[in-house]
């Protein structure tokens, strides 16, 4: 049995001839330690398959499982990274990611507790700034702070809903490598959401696209068969990267060519990007 499993997924917002089906029959495998990303267009439904696999929302039909256990609501089970940061404003980075080691781990003592909640800051570079409140970080240092509140949960799996989604190129790339580096350290089983293409072949094991919506559907998984680490400007000299950005932008045009103009599909795939950033 599969680690994360979702099995004839669907799910919709509304009802009767208002109601929009986001997402049909979703059928999805993923293993214990693999790193797979899902990539599509934006507003595709990316974000909703996230959110069921987290249990944040019930699907209409279908079921999802962690573990071979049935997900039917929240668990610190599931470690989640979001796009804007979730940070409580009113704490300290530190305070936010004791926040949640807290709930994770009540029977642990105030040690232990505050012992993880440095480790977990430390690994993402910020021992130094665990007294800072959001506001008084970057938008990166705000990021490494919600990634380190989601491993000091210690999840099976961890979830990143676009996570650099809102960060300039250079800050981009650099959470790019911290994201691999962690993942190659702790092995967590990891499903990427990503608009990106280039960033899924950088980070993923597998990548599976999203086609367009409404009523998406999960197309054919490509393997990404490169060496680790991986390094942005070898990458772009590879032919093998070529072929799989080249099948997979192939695949999501003709995805979305059913359902919008061409030029609007051939604005919503970002060019290829090459950005040359230390970890």
């Amino acid at each position: 049995m599969s680690f994360v499993e979702l099995s004839g997924v669907s799910k919709s917002y509304g009802s009767g001839a208002r109601g929009t089906e986001v997402l049909r029959d979703l059928n999805l495998t993923v293993e214990r330690g693999e790193f797979v990303a899902v990539v599509g267009f934006s507003g595709a439904g990316k974000t909703t398959l996230l959110s069921l696999i987290a249990g944040l929302i019930a699907p209409d039909k279908g079921t999802i499982s962690v573990a071979g256990k049935r997900v039917t609501g929240p668990g610190t089970d599931r470690g989640v990274v979001f796009q804007n940061y979730s940070l409580l404003p009113w704490l300290t980075a530190r305070e936010n990611v004791a926040l949640a080691v807290g709930q994770a781990f009540p029977k642990a003592t105030a040690e232990e507790q505050a012992d993880r909640v440095t480790r977990y800051l430390t690994l993402v570079g910020l021992a130094q700034a665990g007294g800072k409140r959001p506001s008084e970080l970057s938008g990166g240092m705000r990021q490494r702070v919600a990634v380190a509140r989601a491993l000091a949960m210690d999840p099976e799996v961890l979830l990143l809903d676009e996570p650099l989604g809102a960060l300039d190129a250079l800050t981009r790339a650099s959470l790019q490598n911290e994201i691999a580096r962690i993942w190659q350290a702790d092995r967590k089983t990891v499903l990427l959401i990503t608009n990106d293409v280039d960033e899924a072949i950088l980070l993923a094991d597998r990548i599976i696209p999203l086609s367009h919506g409404p009523a998406a559907t999960l197309g054919p998984a490509f393997a990404v068969e490169l060496d680790r680490p991986r390094e942005r400007r070898e990458l772009a000299r590879d032919h093998r990267f070529k072929a799989i950005r080249a099948e997979l932008v192939a695949w999501l045009l003709a995805s979305g060519k059913q359902k919008k103009p061409a030029r609007a599909v051939v604005e919503s795939v970002p060019a290829p990007r090459v950005v040359e950033a230390s970890a």
